[in-house]
């Protein structure tokens, strides 16, 4: 079975754009605001099937490729 995706490590890799948690079709996804008031994204591993295509939307992501 795949690895559930890891989004970003730091909150400096996430630029809370929240084209993961829209193309999400499990809805695995939620947008979780930090103390400063900016939303990340989440991963509901139990809800998340594995299709990646949250890491194939994100644009920071797609930088790196």
């Amino acid at each position: 079975m795949k690895e559930i995706p890891i989004l970003y490590n730091r909150k400096e890799d996430c630029c809370g754009c929240s084209a993961c948690y829209v193309i999400c079709p499990g809805e695995a996804i939620h947008m979780m605001e930090d103390e400063e008031g900016f939303e990340y994204p989440k991963v509901d591993e139990k809800m998340c099937i594995r299709c990646c295509l949250c890491i194939k939307v994100c644009p920071l992501k797609s930088e790196i490729s």
